[in-house]
């Protein structure tokens, strides 16, 4: 997949344009396009889980893609029961044609995220590349054992990995490409992104999609 079709919005809100339109936690969207074929919902905090910005990229064709816990929420909001398929850490799915790997999203000792919730990032194979939205996340083993091609990581600190934390991680899994995210806005300052990068080993190309 080319990684010009690969958009990060705002935060962690992710737009994929390839042969599936994917959107991750769609957050603050500039535009109501209506052409999500997957949405992918990675846990429940207002940044991530946003009804009204969720409407903005849905259809009537959109399939949900969400934590079991947060399977009632998504009923709660009118959503059918039918275009909800709810997820657990290590479990894999065959949707809409897209490989999809759910891998667990947690903090180790902070209790923001905690490992209990069964909250998520998402492996995806798209256009015969995997691409691994980590979620809110810190480095942790089920973390580490993905293997991925690009990686969107979180680098803002307080609630997930900061910036020498993202890095080390990409470093560890050594993808084609890394995409620093959640920063700069709700947490985080823009130039993370500096520290980051200068922290990736120099032969993994890191691909700022947020600007300021």
């Amino acid at each position: 997949m080319n990684i010009s079709r690969l958009v990060v919005n705002e935060q962690s809100s992710i737009r994929i344009n390839a042969s599936r339109i994917l959107y991750f936690d769609p957050f603050d969207l500039p535009d109501e396009k209506h052409d999500a074929d997957i949405v992918f919902i990675t846990h429940e905090h207002y940044d991530h889980f946003s009804p009204k910005d969720i409407e903005k990229a849905a259809n009537e064709k959109t399939i949900y893609i969400v934590p079991q816990s947060m399977k009632s929420t998504m009923l709660k909001n009118d959503i059918d029961s039918d275009h909800i398929y709810p997820m657990v850490p290590g479990q894999t799915a065959l949707v809409s044609g897209i490989p999809i790997q759910a891998v667990a999203a947690y903090n180790h000792s902070k209790p923001f995220h905690p490992k209990s919730n069964g909250w998520l990032g998402y492996v995806v194979t798209i256009d015969e590349s995997r691409v691994y939205i980590c979620g809110d996340t810190d480095d942790t083993p089920e973390a580490r054992a993905v293997k991925c091609d690009i990686v969107c990581v979180p680098i803002g600190g307080t609630y997930t990995m900061d910036a020498k934390q993202a890095a080390d991680f990409v470093n560890f899994i050594k993808p084609r490409i890394a995409v620093p995210m959640h920063y700069g806005t709700v947490v985080g300052k823009p130039t993370d992104a500096d520290a980051f990068e200068k922290s990736v080993y120099s032969h993994i190309p890191v691909c700022r999609k947020l600007f300021f």
